[in-house]
């Protein structure tokens, strides 16, 4: 066989499900490959979709997900998902089309250096430069790309390399083990804990790659300890659970800031700061820090570790519960009324444009607790992470280390194929919806019937947001939009327009019941937005 051929057979190896991208001169080796391949092809419409479809995909469901791209362009316009990946911990291998090596050494018709270009934005990157070590690059790329923290690797194919014969054959799949915690730790740990006046837990993204969601609920109910998430985390802990804190990630003092002020030991539970840097929340880093996770902690003066417990998180969690002694009362229990308050606030608020707290709140009566919300980037972000009452793990997907727009639709397309009896909804800004609705047309076409929820302000609410918080005034934001409606059932798709806030609701049920891809376009209400600054800034304590 030969190197293109081989290169299918290791994706094949390696349990792959769905190849995301587009076909170029420089992969019509794979490409023709593929063709008789249990792996499926997904053609998308731009390569910058593939790589968030596949960043999804690995997300959701822990394998790599996988996009492909010719050379030059093709590769570059990888590079918004690749990085989205790599720094939201997603496990995604890149693959790219390249130029002949004969002509690498010299300038040539579409040739970059795309080792270099990917390197600074993957965990690992590498041209396959002889068609032998093809199954060493792909196991290679898998393995890193899956094991913690995952992220994104890249391989350069070169094109006259994919025509190479070869006899070499797929290595074998091995998951490397993640060790059990040291017992020292785990007993310094619970020492720490039992001593504290009050504690509380901060979960992070990591707790969901260790399938430890229920590991976290048992360890927070044994010591009865209030559990807050990142954006990254919702759904960690049922946002019905009497410690459930909500979210903490706005670099405003919002209600659950107040818990990490009153709290003099933070049990910090597969946190990536990342998502949430520790001067936020730790500013005089004078908490004590129980860091729990598969690897030791970032360097940060904010985050001075007391105690890492490293390796599964399930079984440093059960260990500490049963050494530790449990806590008495609910000192945040004020707190979590008003976080629960703040939900319900507007849920019979009939004032339109519809203001960001009745969306999610119809939303969130819409869906099921499995079913599943994509959140693109912009200012519905910011209200989809505080006030979206997420009650199961991986319901409520937030892009929020790199934080890229435009990766709602190509990620809801993602979701529904890893989850295809599940209902989704992605919640867009129109001009996230815009960068990358052409996917549109791609879900259509292999039949994945999802909805589209768009917050139309007609501008970028969120830089607004800056903007009148630190000018002002705004500046170069306003855009204009296509008719939502008539734009889509020019591809085919449903398309329903809010005209009052009463149909939301309505409207809503009625698209999670098409078999097609639906589009909501719903005016919002950003006057919220500054209301939200104001009301933060005046916000005293509950607790």
């Amino acid at each position: 066989m030969n190197a293109a051929e081989l290169l299918v057979r290791c994706l094949e190896n390696e349990g792959v499900e769905y190849v995301f991208g587009i076909p170029g001169e420089e992969n019509i080796d794979i490409m023709d490959a593929l063709l008789g391949s249990s792996v499926k092809f997904i053609t998308t419409r731009h390569e910058q979709g593939a790589a968030f479809m596949a960043d999804v995909y690995g997300r959701l469901t822990g394998k790599a997900g996988v996009c492909l791209s010719t050379l030059g362009p093709g590769a570059t316009n990888l590079i918004t998902g690749v990085a989205d990946a790599n720094m939201d911990r997603a496990p995604v291998v890149a693959i790219a089309g390249q130029g002949a090596t004969t002509r690498m050494h010299k300038e040539s018709h579409q040739i970059l250096d795309l080792v270099q270009l990917f390197q600074p934005i993957t965990k690992y990157a590498a041209q396959v430069r002889s068609a032998d070590i093809v199954a060493e690059v792909v196991r290679k790329a898998f393995k890193v790309a899956q094991t913690e923290k995952p992220g994104c690797c890249f391989i350069d194919f070169p094109e006259n390399v994919a025509e190479e014969q070869t006899t070499k054959r797929p290595i074998s799949v091995q998951t490397p083990f993640t060790p059990l915690p040291a017992d020292f730790k785990m007993e310094q740990a619970a020492r720490l804990i039992s001593d504290a006046a009050c504690p509380v837990i901060l979960a992070g993204n990591g707790v969901f790659r260790q399938r430890a969601s229920g590991a976290l609920v048992r360890f927070a109910e044994t010591l009865n300890i209030s559990v807050a998430n990142t954006f990254m985390a919702k759904g960690v802990i049922p946002s019905a659970h009497a410690l459930a804190l909500g979210s903490l990630g706005l670099k405003a003092r919002d209600l659950p800031w107040f818990a990490f002020e009153k709290a003099d030991v933070v049990i910090c539970v597969g946190y990536d700061m990342v998502e949430y840097h520790p001067e936020q929340w730790n500013p005089a880093g004078d908490k004590t820090i129980i860091h729990i996770d598969a690897l030791p902690a970032e360097v940060d003066e904010c985050y001075t570790v007391a105690s890492g417990v490293l390796g599964d998180i399930s079984a440093a969690l059960a260990g500490i519960a049963a050494l530790a002694s449990p806590h008495q009362g609910r000192p945040f229990e004020a707190l979590r009324d008003a976080i629960v308050a703040e939900r319900e606030l507007f849920a019979n608020d009939d004032a339109f444009p519809v203001k960001p707290q009745k969306i999610l709140w119809d939303l969130r009566q819409a869906l099921g607790p499995d079913d599943i919300v994509i959140s693109d980037v912009g200012a519905h972000k910011m209200w989809t992470a505080r006030l979206y009452p997420a009650e199961r793990p991986n319901t409520c997907i937030i892009s929020n280390g790199f934080a890229s727009m435009g990766i709602g639709v190509p990620g809801a397309l993602a979701a529904k194929l890893a989850y295809p009896d599940r209902k989704v909804v992605t919640v867009t800004g129109d001009a996230g919806f815009m960068m990358n609705s052409q996917e549109i047309e791609t879900a259509l076409r292999i039949g994945t019937p999802f909805v589209i929820l768009i917050w139309n302000d007609a501008e970028y609410g969120l830089i607004t947001w800056h903007q009148l918080r630190q000018f002002g005034r705004p500046s170069h934001i306003a855009f204009n939009n296509p008719d939502f409606v008539k734009y889509a059932e020019s591809f085919g798709a449903k398309g329903y327009r809010v005209e009052c806030t009463a149909d939301l609701g309505p409207i809503l049920r009625d698209a999670l019941q098409q078999n097609t891809v639906s589009i909501i376009d719903c005016p919002v209400d950003y006057a919220e937005n500054m209301k939200l600054t104001a009301r933060l800034n005046s916000l005293t304590s509950p607790v």
